[in-house]
């Protein structure tokens, strides 16, 4: 298995040929900010290592990664704040897996608000997505 995919959009993100809102980063996971966010806050976080299917993971590096994940889902609940969220993570494309990279879903929701299930890109402005990063980047990132 290759540890980085030079076509991975993920892969270009960890490597820094493309920009993201990064929330945390360590030796072996990395986290940012969705660019097409179902709600205020969606980030993803995704292993270092390129991997297609959450099979494909090692026991290690996947309870790393889903540890990882409750860390910043905890930081997201505290200072976005959100009342809840949802943990999403799909395989194959049949399962509305876009990118072929490992990747959790922290998705923020609201009490009296109706989940969305699709991007609501637009609806915030720059500075407003400015802000949001500020309050759920972890450790400066």
């Amino acid at each position: 298995m290759k540890m980085i995919d030079a076509e991975c959009v993920f892969c270009k993100i960890i490597t820094g040929v493309i920009p993201c809102r990064k929330v945390y980063e360590d030796e072996n996971c990395y986290a940012f900010m969705d660019i097409a966010p179902f709600e205020r806050g969606h980030t993803l976080v995704v292993p270092k290592r390129h991997l297609a299917f959450l099979t494909d993971m090692p026991d290690e590096l996947l309870i790393h990664l889903i540890l990882t994940t409750r860390k910043i889902a905890a930081h997201i609940l505290q200072e976005l704040p959100c009342d809840g969220f949802n943990i999403l993570q799909n395989n194959g494309e049949c399962a509305t897996q876009t990118v072929p990279h490992v990747h959790f879903h922290i998705i923020p929701r609201w009490n009296n608000q109706k989940p969305r299930w699709h991007s609501s890109e637009g609806c915030q402005s720059n500075d407003e997505i400015t802000e949001t990063h500020k309050r759920i980047a972890i450790n400066g990132n």
